[in-house]
């Protein structure tokens, strides 16, 4: 009985077109070469390589991220700052980069280029926060910052170099400034993670504008929502009794006498809360 069964239902799938066909399993379609992916989050505040860029206040970020298989990608990465940060007349940075990422089994390497770009930002002489040096000399007009990188990786560590291939975020004469950056991630499991960071800057034209910065934090994985506190602090002199260079301020000015109406040490210690999402 069986044996009749099974001949029956070859015969059919024979005499009846596509019968057999539909029944096969279905090819896998080919990886795509092309990879898009997105990411939003939310921080208490916006530290830059340890330094306050949005006067202890929350910023939004968020970007875009194209990859190709080659290893070739560009991305976009956005948000809020302030304008006391050195970017007089505006609020939104824009970071616009493009490189070529490779991995090696346990190693990896890359290489690319970022812009720093700050829309709608006129430094000049007259302007409060425009960017100046240590002899005196300011800035005029758009603020901005281009930087070439090369970085390499194995397992959970990474090391990746700057160098400012014009003047560092609009500083006049600081061309050549450099950055090194130490990162290391580790997962724990169950969604947890932990994460620190050390890096150095060379600011070139700038008296105590070199500075070390770190960071060590945790993060916890809830239904693809990353939350995480990092604790970050910086050497960077910002002593506002004595006017020293990473001492920021509020982005408005007392009426008479020109000055901020608040200011702040843009490197002391801060913890950050944030919450982010890839997609």
């Amino acid at each position: 009985m069986r044996k009749s069964i099974l001949a029956l239902s070859v015969t059919a799938a024979l005499a009846v077109p596509g019968l057999a066909a539909a029944q096969a399993p279905a090819a896998a379609a080919p990886a795509s070469p092309h990879t898009v992916t997105g990411n939003v989050g939310l921080f208490s505040e916006y530290r830059f390589r340890g330094i306050d860029q949005t006067f202890g206040k929350p910023a939004l970020q968020g970007g875009f991220d194209y990859a190709h298989s080659s290893g070739l990608y560009i991305g976009n990465w956005n948000s809020n700052v302030s304008e006391g940060a050195g970017f007089p007349g505006g609020n939104l940075e824009m970071d616009f980069y493009g490189g070529w990422k490779k991995s090696f089994g346990d190693f990896g390497l890359d290489i690319g280029a970022i812009w720093y770009m700050y829309p709608g930002t006129d430094a000049g002489p007259t302007t409060l926060y425009s960017p100046v040096n240590s002899a005196g000399t300011v800035h005029s007009g758009k603020v901005d910052n281009k930087e070439i990188y090369i970085g390499g990786s194995w397992k959970f560590l990474s090391l990746k170099y700057y160098y400012s291939i014009d003047d560092y975020f609009s500083v006049p004469d600081s061309k050549k400034s450099n950055y090194i950056d130490l990162s290391a991630t580790w997962d724990l499991g169950s969604g947890w993670g932990i994460n620190g960071h050390v890096g150095q800057l060379k600011l070139k034209s700038v008296t105590n504008g070199d500075y070390t910065d770190w960071k060590i934090g945790v993060t916890k994985d809830i239904g693809g929502y990353v939350f995480g506190l990092a604790y970050i602090d910086t050497n960077a002199k910002g002593d506002c009794s004595t006017a020293q260079f990473y001492c920021f301020g509020n982005g408005t000015s007392d009426v008479v006498t020109g000055a901020p109406t608040k200011t702040k040490d843009a490197g002391d210690t801060t913890f950050v809360l944030s919450v982010s999402k890839s997609f």
